[in-house]
């Protein structure tokens, strides 16, 4: 049985989220899905290898196994919109970032199918993701969790034009320090070779909202890159000629996190 999810546990005031970084389809769902879903092509394709170099900071890093199509493990499991007003993706998808469906016609998950996948998936992640928060806060005092999470750099159906290419969150600044915040725009600003925007489009998801509470010592941020800056968007291929510079600024984000 293919496991929900793998967590290496770190020594350092850091956790590294990647919840949209599995693409694993059971074979029975994904019999019901549209030759185009099976591919699982919103994946946060290959986070996990970007921020490989993590471990080597002493950071825990959590990975699921399975594609957002089972379950999103960030949005909230009662499902409400996280961006009232705009085009998204739920809980356990329909449409994908391309407007297209999911699902063959009639093959859509029921209310109560969704509430076993919560169950199943959705459950285990998030009760790690709460355990290893209080364990690096208890050890540490504080504790930075950074959600790491990319996309295509043109999606019509989500935002217009092509995406910044490096998108911070935090919730409009309520998810982590103003202090940690202007340290990480100061960061990105300084790479001048890339665009950035901080609480853009993407403000930040369910996990950062959730758990990120600077008043008790627990920062959260997100960041979402534009994949074409580490990847062939086509093919799904990781260019590491394109992505050792993108982790030369990943590497440097994190860096802040600890320091602060």
């Amino acid at each position: 049985m293919e496991p929900i999810f793998t967590l290496h546990r770190g020594s350092a005031p850091l956790l590294v989220s990647l919840p949209h970084d599995g693409s694993v389809i059971p074979a029975e769902l994904a019999a019901r899905m549209t030759p185009q879903a099976q591919r699982a092509p919103d994946t946060d394709w290959h986070v996990s290898r970007l921020y490989a170099f993590a471990r080597e900071l002493g950071a825990s890093v959590i990975v699921p196994a399975h594609s957002r199509y089972v379950v999103d493990l960030n949005r909230p499991p009662d499902d409400v919109s996280l961006y009232p007003g705009q085009n998204t993706t739920g809980l356990c998808p329909i449409v994908q970032f391309s407007g297209e469906p999911v699902y063959l016609e009639g093959q859509e998950p029921a209310p109560e199918e969704i509430t076993a996948r919560v169950e199943r998936y959705w459950m285990p992640y998030h009760d790690a993701l709460a355990t290893e928060i209080a364990r690096l806060r208890e050890a540490h005092g504080r504790v930075v969790l950074w959600e790491g999470h990319s996309i295509r750099s043109v999606v019509p159906f989500l935002f217009e034009g092509r995406l910044p290419d490096f998108n911070l969150g935090t919730s409009n600044g309520a998810s982590c320090s103003p202090a940690l915040q202007a340290k990480l725009a100061d960061v990105l600003a300084a790479h001048r070779g890339y665009t950035h925007v901080v609480n853009g489009r993407f403000k930040g998801g369910y996990i950062t909202r959730h758990y990120g509470h600077p008043d008790e010592n627990v920062e959260a941020i997100q960041l979402e890159l534009a994949q074409v800056n580490y990847m062939d968007e086509a093919s799904f291929d990781y260019v590491p000629e394109r992505a050792e510079p993108v982790q030369v600024v990943l590497r440097e984000l994190l860096q802040r996190c600890l320091d602060a």
